[in-house]
Formats: C-alpha cells, structure tokens, sequence
C-alpha cells in the first residue's frame, strides 16, 4: 500500500482528511516515475480520492496493469474540524491536542478505518489468492493500520508506504511487512 503523489495541501501543510486534492506538477511527476521504481503487480486499487486515483493510474498505464474501479474504503481518515488547516492552525485552536495525540469531536476512529481497510484488503485478497496487489491510499490509513498491528508508527513520505500480507483464513488475517520508500531523499522534488 502506497501513498499518493504530493497533492497541493501536501504542498501547503495542509490536514487533508477525505477533501479531493488535486496532485501538484511535483506530485504528477511522483506518478510517472514511481512505475519505474516498481515491479509487477496482479492490478492495482486505489482510494476513490483524485490524488490517489490520478497516482494509481499513471502506475497502472506506466506499467501496464488493470486499475480496478476505485474503493472509498481506502480513503483518507476523516478529520473532521481540522480539514484543510495547517499544524500551526490546529495549535492555536487546539493546544496541545497534537502533541497529546487527542483528536477533536467528528474525528474517525482508528477502529472505524482498521474496520473499513481491512474488509477492503480481504476482499483484494479473495480476488487475487496468492496474488500481489499495489493499492495507493493514504499515510494516515496507512499509519493506523500499522499501529493496530503493533508495529512502530513512522512517517510515510509521498509515495512511501507499507507491504501488507493478507491472509483471509489465516488467524491473523494481516501481518505488516516492510515500510518503503520509492524516492530517497532528494531523488525527485523536495523532502515532502
């Protein structure tokens, strides 16, 4: 599971939440090349926002894989409040609820998105047994399916992300691979 491509409110430290962002020229480019970087895939899915639908398909055609219809399922967390607002902004705001990991009224819950993600990878699953899928999300998503997992949370750059292994029979149905990282820093664009 990948992030997106660098979107305009990554751009600007903006809290995105479910807003459908556009891609900047930065994060087209992110797209193009991230084909390059990657192997083969069974299909790739994506969230049903523009930053990573747009990412997904220029992947797809790059690499010349099917794009599966779009999965709301795997959209960005919901921030409700803080949508669109810088760190700063949410400081003033909100003192210190980011530093104490406090989220504000119409936030979504981490079991709301490990509930929604997961149903969204085993059904991935089921449809590709034994088969390797690319899906680009969002870091947030991400980020929570990872700590849900116990594994150490750490950022996800613009097409960063997470291998997942799914297993819908198995007792636990996800174990969390590698974190990757397709661009080194300073490779393409400026530290995101």
């Amino acid at each position: 599971m990948l992030r997106h491509g660098q979107s305009e409110w990554n751009a600007l430290g903006r809290w995105q939440g479910q807003a459908d962002i556009e891609l900047t020229d930065l994060g087209y480019e992110q797209a193009r090349r991230a084909a390059q970087k990657l192997g083969m895939f069974d299909a790739i899915a994506s969230s049903d926002l523009r930053r990573s639908r747009i990412t997904a398909t220029y992947i797809a055609e790059g690499l010349g894989i099917g794009l599966l219809d779009a999965d709301p399922r795997f959209r960005e967390t919901d921030v409700g409040e803080w949508q669109g607002l810088t760190h700063d902004q949410i400081e003033r705001d909100w003192p210190g609820y980011l530093e104490a990991h406090s989220r504000p009224p119409g936030f979504e819950s981490d079991i709301s998105i490990v509930t929604r993600v997961t149903a969204a990878l085993v059904d991935l699953a089921e449809q590709f047994p034994g088969g390797e899928v690319l899906v680009v999300a969002h870091a947030g998503v991400i980020r929570v399916m990872r700590r849900s997992h116990r594994v150490v949370d750490s950022r996800i750059p613009n097409l960063g992300g997470c291998e997942f292994i799914v297993r819908p029979d198995a007792t636990e149905v996800i174990t969390v691979g590698d974190v990757v990282e397709l661009f080194e820093h300073g490779e393409i664009g400026e530290e995101l």
